[in-house]
């Protein structure tokens, strides 16, 4: 069958805001952003992409599609990251989008080395995962993070879900995004990413299990992994 989509009137977007097509295997816009400038810019912003360490499945989501050769996910430019924020209904400003461009490649960086830290002590059958798809749902908080914010804990300030390729089989990651604590004047801003498999199979639950009690009974090898 074709490529399926949807529109949908974006829930953070600015009052009458037109209606968005977006493709409901990523939840992102239906033909990716776009790099020309954004309503009432002041100042042109960088175009220029940067390729991720994240191996990409053959799904390619528009946002992707001029970059198709790539074993890699590329980053959005400053511009791309512009227009979306502008889109969802935020006011970006043009001088900060350098730093929040680098914060968001970094956090996805981390994200990823987490999501690897998680395949190789379990499944190091499969050296090399690749991520076929990730969906924002910065609405929709997992049952861990509503359990910790009855605790007195603040929810996370967005959420994805992460689809992996372990070769062959797909699997889901649930990732939180926290901030961290307040740092001091002049330091970079903090956050704290909580990830863990979906539990949509006994296998996830039985990672879980094995994650928990590796410190107790494991060792860790030269990598730093639990074996």
């Amino acid at each position: 069958g074709g490529e399926s989509q949807y529109p949908v009137k974006e829930s953070d977007a600015r009052e009458g805001a037109a209606m968005i097509w977006l493709d409901p295997r990523n939840n992102m816009r239906k033909g990716g952003e776009s790099q020309y400038p954004g309503l009432n810019q002041s100042r042109p912003l960088s175009t220029s992409r940067v390729e991720s360490s994240i191996p990409k499945d053959d799904f390619t989501p528009a946002h992707q599609a001029e970059n198709l050769q790539k074993e890699r996910w590329v980053y959005p430019s400053e511009q791309m990251f512009y227009n979306a924020m502008q889109r969802k209904g935020w006011d970006p400003k043009e001088e900060d989008m350098s730093s929040v461009v680098s914060i968001h490649n970094a956090v996805n960086e981390q994200t990823w080395n987490e999501v690897m830290r998680w395949e190789q002590d379990n499944h190091p059958e499969c050296p090399r995962p690749k991520l076929v798809r990730f969906y924002g749902r910065p609405k929709d908080f997992s049952p861990r993070a509503r359990m910790f914010s009855l605790l007195g804990y603040k929810l996370p300030f967005d959420r994805h879900d992460w689809t992996i390729d372990r070769c062959g089989k797909q699997v889901r990651y649930v990732i939180d995004f926290y901030h961290g604590k307040p740092s001091s004047e002049g330091k970079p801003v903090s956050f704290y990413v909580e990830v863990r498999p979906a539990l949509d199979d006994p296998e996830a639950l039985l990672d879980r299990v094995k994650m928990l009690v590796k410190p107790i009974v494991g060792t860790r090898d030269a990598s730093g992994y639990w074996r």
